[in-house]
């Protein structure tokens, strides 16, 4: 009896354990994909298949595009925008991510000319 219940206390660690060593992807689409938010009210929903959509609050925009994926570094373009496309925000952004953990995506800027993009996407971002 006291051998099954110190096996059964063993099974529960065991299982807590690698429970607690799940890594959160870090690069490809599953390290992205989700609903996210940042402190200025932007919503950005990134999506596995290479596309995403922003709502933004501040500056007030709703922006559909896709992206591609390096290692950690994302390529964002805007392929559509409920109103006019500020010529800067014409071309591609760059940027570097990391996962501080399940809840928490970064972003470090490699190369942009969007100054709304930049001020958005700079943002500490938080999964909804």
């Amino acid at each position: 009896m006291k051998q099954q219940h110190l096996q059964l206390v063993f099974t529960v660690l065991l299982a807590v354990a690698i429970t607690g060593c799940q890594n959160v992807p870090s690069s490809g689409p599953a390290a992205l994909a989700g609903q996210w938010t940042n402190s200025l009210g932007t919503v950005w929903t990134i999506h596995a298949d290479g596309t995403f959509h922003v709502a933004s609050t501040n500056p007030k925009a709703e922006i559909w595009g896709t992206y591609t994926l390096s290692g950690d570094t994302i390529t964002v373009q805007e392929t559509r925008r409920a109103g006019p496309v500020p010529k800067s925000c014409r071309g591609p952004g760059v940027y570097k991510f990391s996962r501080q953990d399940a809840n928490t995506l970064g972003f470090v800027l490699v190369s942009d000319g969007c100054k709304p993009r930049i001020q958005n996407v700079m943002q500490p971002w938080h999964r909804q």
